[in-house]
């Protein structure tokens, strides 16, 4: 098994777990920052009293909307994601170790070359991936009418003199209704909303790798000149490594979210201008005039500790993968080894 399908299938795995563990956290934030009734803005809200509005008025199945999609586009992006980014990161280290030879470099990848590596590699991911997450976002800002709300009536007639009315519950908002309410908007072209801002969020995972690579390579360096030689880093320390490098990932590229999030999300039909995008510049535009900047940094606070949360699960647990793959190849061939006649 190659290292770059060991890394991808070990970045599925910690995705997914990290997307069950925050997921909640997930859709609220999405709610904040597609939100702009004015007097939502008065009630100022938190983050646990918000998904206490949500369970109360919609029950618990909400804050877990597009559940399944998102499972399947973590599974997606964070394998794609790795996938490339080690067979990027394989190509920048061969042509350092061949800078060398000419006498360039120190034969290892520096900030710029790990910053391009992620950048491809977040690229291509976006690219691929796009669809799922626009139908993740259109389910996590569909609102269910309130349990307290009257249902719909429907009229039966039971007799032919005397009609019954009957309750009716709105049918479930499901995956499918979220495809098909995007094609019906935009045709194929709909599930590549946002994917502007969310290809220049790539700097996101580019400048949370970048930070991440380099604490990493500092603290295995200090390791191993305490240690002669050893440098081997704790779980602990890979989830806080993880944490530190999102949370400067994603204070710098919150407002491109936001802007994404905005344009994914099912547009009002009302005559309200402020409420409709027609593109990437257009939402910018309107979010400043009408929200001024403040607009672009709505729930931040909640997105931090979910993404610093998701990123530390994630990484931790990729790293545990990672290590346990190689570990079980490396016994498989030496037990292979063993087993040969001589």
């Amino acid at each position: 098994m190659s290292d770059a399908l060991i890394n991808g299938l070990a970045g599925a795995g910690g995705g997914i777990i990290a997307q069950l563990i925050t997921y909640p956290l997930q859709t609220v934030n999405t709610r904040q920052q597609t939100d702009r009734d004015p007097k939502h803005e008065k009630r100022k809200l938190g983050t646990i009293a918000q998904m206490c509005q949500v369970v109360k008025h919609e029950g618990w199945e909400r804050l877990y909307g597009g559940l399944t999609p998102s499972l399947v586009g973590t599974a997606a992006s964070q394998g794609v994601y790795y996938y490339f980014y080690q067979i990027f990161r394989d190509k920048a280290e061969s042509l350092a170790i061949e800078h060398k030879k000419h006498g360039i470099g120190d034969g290892t990848v520096g900030v710029f070359s790990s910053l391009v590596v992620a950048a491809l590699s977040g690229c291509v991911n976006v690219l691929l991936t796009n669809p799922i997450w626009v139908v993740v976002t259109r389910m996590q800002t569909h609102t269910k009418i309130s349990k307290k709300s009257q249902p719909s009536i429907h009229t039966v007639s039971v007799d032919p003199d005397e009609i019954v009315p009957v309750a009716m519950e709105p049918p479930p908002y499901g995956t499918s209704n979220a495809i098909q309410e995007l094609y019906d908007e935009a045709g194929i072209w709909a599930f590549w909303k946002g994917v502007l801002p969310t290809l220049i969020m790539v700097s996101n995972p580019s400048i949370q790798f970048m930070l991440y690579e380099t604490m990493l390579k500092k603290l295995k360096k200090q390791r191993a000149l305490r240690k002669k030689g050893e440098n081997g880093v704790t779980a602990v320390e890979i989830f806080l490594l993880g944490a530190l490098a999102k949370l400067g990932a994603t204070v710098v590229t919150y407002p491109l979210l936001v802007v994404k999030s905005r344009l994914q999300a099912k547009q009002k039909t009302t005559g309200d201008k402020r409420h409709h995008y027609k593109g990437t510049s257009d939402a910018i535009l309107k979010m400043i005039r009408y929200e001024g900047f403040n607009g672009f940094y709505k729930g931040m606070s909640t997105k931090i500790v979910q993404s610093v949360l998701a990123a530390a699960i994630l990484f931790m647990v990729k790293e545990e993968l990672v290590k346990g793959a190689r570990h079980l190849l490396t016994k498989g061939r030496t037990t292979a080894v063993k087993s040969r006649p001589p």
